[in-house]
């Protein structure tokens, strides 16, 4: 199946993320520097542009606190969230008042390139293993207020989501099993608290705990930390009885041998607090 592009986040998720960035931005006093050296009425024309290769995300975000502070700039999108960029690439065009494109710059780019770097970093982990069935996930390791944004970024960059918190599944962790007693009890409970609509995950990091979560038919498994000899012999054991998912240790140097095992999923918290920003800039022509 070919990429698509996740569509812009609704404006009511948006809204409140882009509002706290903007009013972060302007303080008590609004922009000082903008009020004091341009003149009312003065118009510009700005290109945003990209300064090095990656995957675009994030421009509803930056669409929309452009709105919030004047609808009346025009916005020329020349690319799409989830497109390649290359270095000079014109990403938009903005015509309007100089004093309200000059407010927006700031927050439209850290939206873009926290965004961006997201995405092109997923890109990256992606493309290592197009080879295999996985697919690679991102988690809950989301910068705080910001996971709805950054959960999008790494879907415009070819992966997808675990849990989005801990309200839409259940995934049983090993603190969570030793607090239980045990991981027959642990999945058993889960059982009967869980509607029909609920997933239920568990997490072993051995076989010998993998051999004891099985026949409480788990959806699926979070295999921790095991290296690739081990991985294969995991997901020899499950033999499809559920979804097997590799975790812990993935790096862009590890993730093509892991997912070569037979996984479904390959999760990694690096995608959203390890990327490096993508670098984009404003132009004034």
């Amino acid at each position: 199946m070919s990429f698509i592009a996740p569509p812009p986040l609704p404006d009511i998720v948006l809204d409140p993320i882009v509002r706290l960035a903007l009013a972060e931005d302007l303080g008590r006093a609004g922009d000082l520097t903008t009020d004091a050296t341009i003149a009312p009425g003065t118009q510009l024309t700005a290109h945003i542009r990209a300064r090095q290769a990656g995957r675009l995300a994030g421009m509803d975000a930056a669409t929309y606190a452009l709105k919030l502070i004047d609808p009346d700039v025009t916005l020329d999108v020349h690319k799409s969230d989830g497109d390649e960029l290359a270095p000079g690439d014109t990403v938009a065009i903005m015509q309007g008042a100089a004093r309200s494109i000059l407010i927006a710059e700031r927050t439209m780019l850290n939206f873009l390139g926290r965004l961006s770097g997201i995405a092109s970093l997923t890109a990256q982990f992606a493309d290592r293993m197009v080879h295999t069935k996985a697919k690679i996930v991102c988690t809950r390791k989301t910068t705080p207020g910001h996971r709805a944004v950054e959960k999008r970024a790494v879907r415009c960059g070819g992966g997808t989501s675990h849990r989005y918190g801990l309200d839409d599944a259940i995934l049983i962790k090993d603190n969570h099993i030793a607090a239980c007693g045990s991981i027959a009890e642990a999945l058993q409970r889960a059982h009967a608290y869980a509607g029909h609509l609920r997933m239920i995950e568990i997490e072993v990091d051995s076989l010998d705990q993998l051999a004891e979560a099985l026949p409480h038919n788990p959806h699926a498994v979070l295999l921790d930390n095991m290296e690739p000899d081990l991985l294969r012999q995991a997901v020899a054991l499950i033999d499809g009885q559920c979804l097997a998912e590799a975790s812990g240790g993935i790096t862009l140097e590890t993730v093509a041998a892991k997912a070569e095992t037979g996984v479904d999923y390959i999760s990694s918290g690096a995608l959203t607090h390890s990327a490096l920003n993508l670098d984009l800039g404003l132009d004034i022509l």
